[in-house]
């Protein structure tokens, strides 16, 4: 998913925290050469668990750093029963499916079956006819400057007021839990809402129908559904053992639940954990665990799964506006977000009930997984403006420690 994200670093396609994007035209992130910062495990765990003290009931990482890895927990996967959260549950990790949904379209751009600057339409007319169709190419898909509109609030009508928090409900929420959306479907709600601006125009607008679209691209030119090919050539080449998209609405193996807040709509929050994915599809669905995005983001940026020049491709990024109203560098299915430690590579990403983040620094010797069980958390003001929470905070304190070895990057 990659809407409607709690005001912390964690945010779907872009939260505020502690390692903010910068934000400008088109770039390549140059790469880096930080010595190791080395971590210390007393001192990550004692960071994690502060996340939990602050009111996550759980909240599980990995972190690796020049071959060192430390795998933590702190929390309860069940609220009710108690039952302890683990390093190596299983989680919906949302938008970060984009980024392997944009490697398969570059595998297929490298077999010449696909060409990043052609227009959609030439592959896919009846799904984007007429001008918009010939003037949106599949760059623009996986860059999110299509302009292309979100469909979500159409699939849940009782959202469609936000960001006006007093005039929307989750009731939606609910009568969509097992619902199975056709992908054609939710394209449809997006290609005919109101642009968000014209086809190339930055800074772009982020949308899932953009990701739907490249799925449909992908059984268009594989003859296979999206979801099978990005399995056997992204996730198995990847050597991931524990990443798949879901078959049903429920999760395989062991997991947390996933408890929703919505900014205070849903109280006590709710779990969603048992959830239909088919409304984002390939463009947020996918279940994993910290230890395979790790691997799935190291092998991506050693040129293992696309090539070095389709990798060059998709690190060139654009100023792209969240669905939260902020600016991030988003390339081809990739963040970039920089430091003074380095520069990330990676994605975040929810679904309801669940928060993830993925991050890699640029030479692979640094690196970031970690998941929540609870969601949009910050309750609002009286002007319906969502407010800091202590998890925030404790949230920051963690990435900057995970990511830079030190409390003040």
């Amino acid at each position: 998913m990659a809407t409607w994200v709690s005001v912390a670093v964690l945010g779907v396609s872009g939260g505020t925290g502690a390692v903010a994007p910068a934000s400008g035209e088109t770039r390549v992130a140059p790469a880096d050469g930080f010595a190791p910062a080395g971590f210390d495990p007393a001192e990550l765990q004692s960071a994690m668990d502060g996340i939990h003290s602050a009111g996550m009931p759980g909240v599980y990482a990995e972190v690796r750093e020049a071959g060192q890895v430390w795998r933590g927990a702190s929390g309860v996967a069940d609220l009710e029963t108690g039952r302890p959260v683990r390093p190596d549950m299983r989680q919906r990790v949302g938008s970060i499916t984009k980024a392997f949904t944009a490697a398969a379209i570059l595998q297929q751009v490298e077999k010449g079956r696909i060409r990043l600057d052609a227009p959609i339409g030439h592959y896919l007319p009846k799904l984007v006819p007429g001008d918009r169709g010939r003037e949106i190419t599949v760059r623009m898909l996986l860059n999110h400057t299509s302009g292309l509109a979100e469909y979500l609030t159409y699939a849940f009508p009782s959202l469609a007021k936000y960001p006006s928090l007093p005039d929307i409900s989750p009731k939606s929420l609910d009568d969509n839990r097992f619902r199975r959306f056709p992908p054609t479907e939710l394209i449809r709600m997006g290609v005919t809402a109101p642009a968000t601006g014209e086809p190339g125009g930055t800074p772009g607008v982020y949308s899932n129908t953009n990701y739907l679209l490249l799925g449909e691209l992908l059984e268009q030119v594989t003859g296979t559904t999206a979801e099978q090919y990005i399995t056997q050539n992204v996730i198995k080449r990847a050597g991931l053992r524990h990443t798949e998209f879901p078959a049903g609405p429920r999760i395989k193996g062991p997991h947390p639940r996933m408890y929703e807040a919505f900014f205070g709509l849903i109280d006590p929050p709710r779990d969603y954990s048992v959830y239909d994915m088919s409304w984002v599809g390939v463009s947020a669905s996918l279940v994993s665990t910290m230890e395979d995005l790790n691997r799935f983001y190291d092998r991506l940026l050693a040129g293992k799964i696309v090539k070095r020049s389709s990798l060059a491709q998709m690190q060139r990024t654009v100023p792209v506006i969240s669905q939260t109203g902020q600016k991030i560098d988003y390339g081809l299915g990739l963040q970039v977000k920089t430091t003074d430690c380095g520069t990330f590579w990676g994605n975040d990403g929810s679904a309801w009930g669940a928060a993830t983040a993925s991050w890699t620094r640029a030479d692979g010797k640094r690196q970031m997984s970690v998941a929540m069980n609870l969601v949009r958390w910050n309750k609002p003001d009286s002007s319906g403006k969502p407010q800091p929470h202590a998890i925030d905070g404790a949230l920051s304190a963690f990435s900057r420690l995970a990511l830079c070895g030190h409390g003040d990057a």
